[in-house]
């Protein structure tokens, strides 16, 4: 029997996808928000595309915010840009 692929949807585009294709982002116990690279840590999860374009459309739609059930500040959109752009420098796409 073939192995069942995980997807999940894209808060920012809103497509379903295969979920290691995709950037976890949490929000922790201590109510950070944080990049999940490992896609393992505890806490409440919503994922995006590798694509810096639908963490914009995240941040407009507040489609983050809906699935972390949190406010989240401009500083984190920015920091999470970044650890995009991080990510896309070292190769992954």
């Amino acid at each position: 029997m073939a192995k069942k692929i995980p997807m999940r949807q894209c808060v920012g585009c809103g497509e379903m996808k295969n979920k290691r294709d995709m950037m976890r982002v949490l929000k922790t116990a201590e109510d950070s928000i944080i990049l999940d690279k490992t896609g393992r840590k505890n806490g409440r999860g919503a994922y995006l595309c590798r694509d810096r374009e639908c963490l914009r459309k995240a941040c407009r739609n507040k489609g983050l915010e809906r699935s972390l059930k949190t406010g989240i500040p401009q500083e984190i959109y920015e920091s999470l840009e970044r650890e995009f752009e991080e990510g896309e420098d070292a190769g992954e796409t």
